[in-house]
């Protein structure tokens, strides 16, 4: 790569037209080329080619073809041009600004189709990639942006190989096939019943007692026959989300269009909302434009999933090893995720309810774990659900193709799917629901919310029971009526609430 940035130190005064700074700038110049561009390079460093100083303002310009780049070597000269200029002069510098910086990336791979990144233009040519950058502060060049857009250069390219492909899948283990009781979708038949009628906004629904009564003993079973007898203890969390805390796991850069986001009210004050709630008095409708006025800019949003929030609450903490590892479960907060168009009955929704089972441990601890509710979750559905169900090891493409997938200490991350045929779609060959999962993240998250071990390197995981995907697997392979339930079912629910008759 090659780096050649120009830019200007602003000095909090100007120098004395009576002392001459070119013989101080010059041994400067000398003394950082051969120091401190230098130092830590395992290569010629960086370099400043040009200097100047003109009033309040001296103006360099600093190449670089080595592991020291120019933004780095900038930071590095405001240092020590600081100290010297304040030594010989009384001088301190203010800020650095960023005049223009032009990057020339080699890439492993030559892009498919031109793309845009924030705060620079490019022009892809073949292998190479030229980002030119102007007029930036002393943030852009302190806070590395710049190392972050050559990576997202990277990233971008890289992504265009994988559009539309799909992920690693290797099945591992299958029950055998199992007579369903009906072919019927039983979201609709649902709806018929009345059991489940549309929420008031999209994607979510409101569960009446037959329903409701379905989707709480699969909790009870989630609850009493994984997570209770592997010793994990109950938490209860905010429905609230910082987007600090998503910016730490990444949900901020992965997912941001499928984020329910949070606005707070400017204020509280009556006479600030007055005009608004006139109109409302007088439209009978919601004055959208009124209403945006008196919203503060998002700052948070609602529950994507549960395992954020828990991992917020470990933020900074060494864990003794007595208490490894850390098994915990959360059950209160629904979770949102904007669908878009892809809804289809209680299976995909914009609002859904899950026991979030998390884990901290050593690596030996979660892979021990791991094969435990393997066996949980294979007593459920096979003994008490009796379902037609597979397991398989699932990786994303991307990580495949680096070489990731089939190496031992990359497998051992990663996740197991759990699917449940769905005979109301019909083929058993391709019909099949992701009802269950279980993952290990490795050390993502407790290097990300910094959770330490006393002596042990930390890894985590999670394993989200989705009440509403349990609840669609059983009902359509063994139906609506009770009389057909399996009797390790019946044990949690032997029979239906009645439903109020309507006239």
């Amino acid at each position: 790569m090659k780096f050649d940035l120009r830019c200007k130190f602003i000095l909090s005064k100007e120098v004395d037209e009576k002392e001459d700074i070119s013989n101080f700038l010059k041994n400067f110049v000398d003394e950082a080329n051969n120091g401190i561009l230098k130092r830590g390079a395992a290569d010629s460093g960086a370099k400043i080619v040009e200097w100047n100083a003109e009033g309040n303002k001296i103006e360099m310009r600093i190449v670089s073809e080595g592991n020291i780049r120019s933004h780095e070597g900038a930071v590095r000269v405001r240092k020590a041009l600081s100290a010297a200029l304040g030594k010989e002069y009384k001088i301190g510098i203010r800020e650095i600004l960023l005049v223009d910086y032009a990057i020339v990336i080699d890439v492993e791979q030559k892009a498919l189709k031109k793309f845009s990144i924030p705060f620079a233009e490019l022009k892809i040519d073949g292998s190479e990639v030229e980002m030119k950058i102007s007029n930036k502060g002393e943030e852009f060049l302190r806070e590395n942006y710049v190392d972050r857009m050559i990576n997202l250069v990277r990233e971008k390219i890289k992504a265009q190989y994988y559009e539309g492909k799909k992920e690693y899948w290797e099945l591992i283990w299958k029950s055998e096939e199992k007579e369903p009781v009906w072919h019927a979708d039983p979201s609709e038949e649902m709806q018929k019943l009345g059991w489940i009628v549309p929420g008031s906004t999209k994607g979510k629904w409101f569960y009446r007692p037959p329903a409701a009564a379905i989707m709480k003993a699969m909790e009870r079973i989630a609850v009493e026959e994984v997570v209770l007898p592997l010793g994990f203890k109950e938490v209860i969390e905010p429905m609230h989300v910082s987007l600090d805390t998503w910016l730490r796991t990444g949900h901020l850069e992965g997912m941001p269009g499928e984020i329910y986001y949070i606005s707070e009210p400017v204020t509280r004050d009556e006479k600030q909302w007055e005009h608004f709630i006139d109109l409302v008095k007088i439209t009978k409708e919601v004055p959208e434009e009124e209403l945006r006025k008196n919203l503060k800019a998002p700052k948070a949003g609602v529950c994507y999933a549960q395992c954020p929030n828990i991992y917020f609450s470990f933020l900074g903490k060494t864990i003794s090893e007595s208490s490894l590892p850390v098994l915990v479960f959360e059950r209160t907060v629904p979770s949102d995720r904007y669908e878009s168009g892809g809804r289809h009955g209680i299976e995909r929704v914009d609002e859904f309810h899950r026991v979030e089972i998390v884990y901290i441990g050593t690596k030996e601890q979660l892979l021990e774990l791991r094969e435990k509710l393997i066996e949980r979750y294979k007593h459920v559905f096979n003994d008490i659900l009796e379902l037609e169900w597979r397991m398989a090891q699932v990786t994303p493409f991307y990580m495949q193709q680096a070489g990731i997938a089939g190496h031992e200490e990359e497998m051992s991350k990663g996740t197991i799917d759990f699917e449940a045929w769905l005979p109301y779609r019909g083929d058993r060959s391709k019909e099949w629901l992701e009802f269950q999962n279980i993952s290990i993240v490795g050390d993502k998250y407790t290097r990300a919310f910094n959770i330490k071990g006393q002596r042990s390197q930390l890894w985590s995981g999670c394993s989200g029971v989705g009440l509403e995907r349990w609840m669609v697997a059983f009902l359509s392979q063994k139906g609506i009526d009770p009389e057909k339930w399996p009797p390790g079912f019946k044990k949690y629910l032997s029979e239906l609430p009645s439903m109020p008759e309507f006239l």
